[in-house]
C-alpha cells in the first residue's frame, strides 16, 4: 500500500478515536472525523462504509493484543498470563482506547449496534484469555477445577474498575500479583 494512504488510514483512525472519546457517540460522524483529521469525508468512505467499521477498524488496529506464546519451560505459561493481563492494564493507564470505553459504554445502552458491536469485540479479546487458561487447565499447569471464564473476568474486571470507579487506574506493574492470586486461589 501507498506510504501516503497508510499515513491517511492511520491518521483518521486515531480522529475516529479521539472523536468519539471527546464528543459521545451522538456526535461521532464521518463528517466530524474527516474535520478532525483533515481527510475528506469521500476518503474516509472510500475505506470504510460507514462509521461502525471505522470504529471497529479503528479498535483492532490501535489496541493489538500480545499473542500468546507456545510454553518455553517452567514458569513460561504464567508469563503469557501476564502478558495478556498487563497489556490490558496498560491499554486502559492512558491509550485512546481506555478514553474511547465510557463512550462505548455509555452508547451501548442507547444503541442496539453499538451494544453488539462492544459485547463482540470484548468478547474476542477476552476468548484469548480464557483460550489461554484452557490450555492451562488441560496441560496441568493450573488447577483441573480452575473455570477459565470466570478466571479470566477475575483477572479482567479489575483492571476495568480501578480505571472507571476509582481515581487510578490498575497499575501495570501490579499485574503479575494479580495473575499469582487470581491462579493460585
Amino acid at each position: 500500500m501507498d506510504r501516503r494512504i497508510e499515513r491517511t488510514i492511520a491518521k483518521a483512525r486515531e480522529a475516529a478515536l479521539d472523536v468519539l472519546a471527546d464528543r459521545g457517540f451522538a456526535a461521532f460522524t464521518m463528517e466530524a472525523v474527516g474535520e478532525r483529521s483533515g481527510i475528506a469525508k469521500s476518503t474516509l468512505y472510500r475505506h470504510w462504509p460507514d462509521r461502525m467499521a471505522l470504529l471497529a477498524d479503528a479498535l483492532e488496529t490501535l489496541n493489538v493484543q500480545p499473542k500468546p506464546r507456545e510454553p518455553i519451560g517452567e514458569g513460561a505459561f504464567r508469563d503469557r498470563v501476564i502478558a495478556l493481563v498487563g497489556h490490558l492494564a496498560s491499554v486502559f493507564e492512558g491509550s485512546r482506547v481506555a478514553r474511547v470505553m465510557p463512550a462505548l459504554v455509555d452508547a451501548a445502552t442507547h444503541h442496539p449496534e453499538v451494544r453488539d458491536f462492544l459485547h463482540a469485540y470484548s468478547a474476542a479479546r477476552r476468548r484469548t484469555l480464557v483460550d489461554l487458561l484452557a490450555r492451562g487447565v488441560a496441560s496441568g499447569e493450573l488447577a483441573a477445577d480452575l473455570d477459565p471464564d470466570l478466571a479470566a473476568l477475575a483477572l479482567s474486571s479489575p483492571v476495568f474498575y480501578c480505571r472507571f470507579l476509582t481515581p487510578a487506574p490498575f497499575p501495570a506493574a501490579h499485574v503479575s500479583q494479580l495473575v499469582d492470586l487470581v491462579l493460585r486461589a
